[in-house]
């Protein structure tokens, strides 16, 4: 253990410290201060003559002549299956008052890229409860599906409820899946106040939640280079559970953005030359690291699926956090102000939100024959409707067809009856596309043309009102 007086500079979060040879990069490092208090940090860059130590725990009270310990070993968590139902800080410390953490094994928080070759393609539907989502952008294992908001939109409650409510749908006959593979989550919090944190421990504790969950809390007045580590100590335990103990993980991240805050003001500090908007050029493969974690692995029966939620500055998705996490993972679920603004919960517009994966996760066998159908005739209608909305401020109902109102009527409904929900009921992919097929018996049948004429016999529930009014004209 080698042993250092030597430091030059304190900027920030970091430490810069004269060295006689080089120390190993990600080197973890303990700091005690003149006063006795031992602080933590990472190596962040070494050369032959000094390196830069990011501290865990802010640089307040640190002076030149604290000592410094380099451990010549990286920041490792310590995982066990006990690990479920426990909440840790941000940096892996248990802050529940419960029994001392006794690991199996100590794991290295980076992680090992998974091998391509190795993969398994994500194909098997993750049900959320939240028909916006089972219904319209569909969530599989391994796939990486973040949620795009903004401030003051309630996405907290959408994570929430989806811990509370996700579950690996039982497996037809035969499934690949051995009986008790398990669900669990892995809950990251970064820069969260102290009434979120509140908010989300009494939900967890309130529905049970928390018995199949691990929690990682870091603050907003918790040190910025904390939250750093904290998604990687949660994916860690995550690829433990998945990969170790067969546990279909869901892991909710929540707020990236934050998160890349931490990155631009480590970057600011180090006086880097900032990439766009000030962030570091090197974002995007630090954020690649973190989402490519996700997957499952052959001869495995676990797996990591992600769901982190960014807030876009300024509502804006062209963004650099929105933009490129974007062109890493696997589509976006996008939360809508305006629809939060009629009190329509969750407010998901399906319109602009994608799942990639969607239709390898969907089917006979997985959700149901018709779900692809009608999925593609809802969007249709629901888009058709969107536009006559425009139209319709313009010139008025009265100056649209017939057909052209029953749009406008099917888009209120939409969100109104399968969009709003309720950020506390749970509907199973059946009772969503039951729900789909009634609004869209709103509609002829010569215009559900995206969906197969066996579906639409069997399915298709005829208006009692619109047939009525049928029959009157015809007399």
């Amino acid at each position: 253990m080698k042993e250092y007086q030597t430091i030059t500079e304190i900027s920030g979060p970091l430490v810069f410290v004269e060295t006689d040879e080089p120390v190993g990069y990600d080197e973890i490092v303990e700091i005690e201060t003149s006063d006795g208090e031992t602080r933590r940090g990472q190596v962040l860059e070494s050369t032959s003559d000094y390196v830069a130590i990011q501290v865990f725990e802010g640089t307040s009270g640190i002076d030149r002549k604290a000592s410094v310990r380099f451990l010549g070993e990286t920041m490792k968590m310590p995982v066990t299956e006990d690990l479920l139902g426990r909440v840790m800080d941000g940096t892996g410390q248990p802050i529940d008052g419960g029994p001392e953490i006794v690991p199996d094994e100590r794991q290295d928080i980076v992680g090992a890229a998974i091998n391509p070759f190795s993969r398994e393609y994500p194909e098997e539907f993750i049900q959320t409860g939240v028909s916006a989502i089972d219904g319209m952008n569909t969530l599989v294992r391994g796939q990486k599906l973040p949620i795009f908001s903004a401030s003051g939109l309630p996405h907290n409650d959408l994570a929430l409820q989806i811990a509370r409510q996700a579950t690996v749908p039982e497996e037809e006959e035969g499934g690949d899946d051995e009986e008790g593979s398990e669900f669990a989550v892995i809950f990251g919090a970064m820069g969260i106040t102290a009434e979120e944190a509140n908010e989300f421990m009494d939900d967890f504790e309130r529905t049970g939640a928390l018995e199949r969950s691990v929690v990682f809390m870091n603050l907003a007045d918790d040190p910025a280079v904390e939250r750093t580590i904290t998604p990687r100590l949660a994916l860690t335990t995550a690829e433990y559970l998945a990969f170790e103990k067969d546990y279909h993980v869901l892991v909710i991240l929540t707020d990236m953005t934050n998160y890349c805050e931490a990155l631009r003001e480590i970057g600011a500090a180090r006086e880097e030359v900032p990439g766009r908007r000030g962030y570091p050029g090197y974002m995007y493969t630090d954020l690649a690291q973190l989402y490519e974690r996700a997957g499952r692995i052959e001869g495995r029966e676990g797996s990591v699926t992600q769901l982190p939620i960014l807030t876009m500055p300024g509502d804006d998705d062209t963004h650099p956090i929105p933009d490129l996490t974007g062109y890493i993972t696997e589509g976006q679920i996008y939360i809508d102000r305006d629809l939060n603004s009629q009190g329509i919960q969750p407010p998901i517009n399906v319109l602009p939100s994608l799942s990639r994966l969607m239709d390898d996760g969907i089917g006979e066998g997985l959700t149901r024959g018709d779900h692809a159908d009608v999925k593609d005739q809802l969007f249709a209608a629901y888009a058709e409707g969107e536009d006559l909305r425009d139209l319709v401020n313009i010139v008025g109902r009265e100056a649209l067809s017939d057909l052209d109102n029953k749009y406008l009527d099917f888009a209120d409904r939409f969100e109104s009856e399968f969009v709003d929900q309720g950020f506390d009921t749970a509907r199973d992919i059946d009772e969503t596309l039951e729900l789909g097929w009634d609004l869209l018996s709103m509609l002829p049948k010569e215009a559900l043309n995206r969906i197969d004429e066996e579906l639409i016999e069997e399915n298709y529930r005829e208006d009692e009102d619109a047939a009525a009014e049928a029959v009157e004209a015809e007399a």
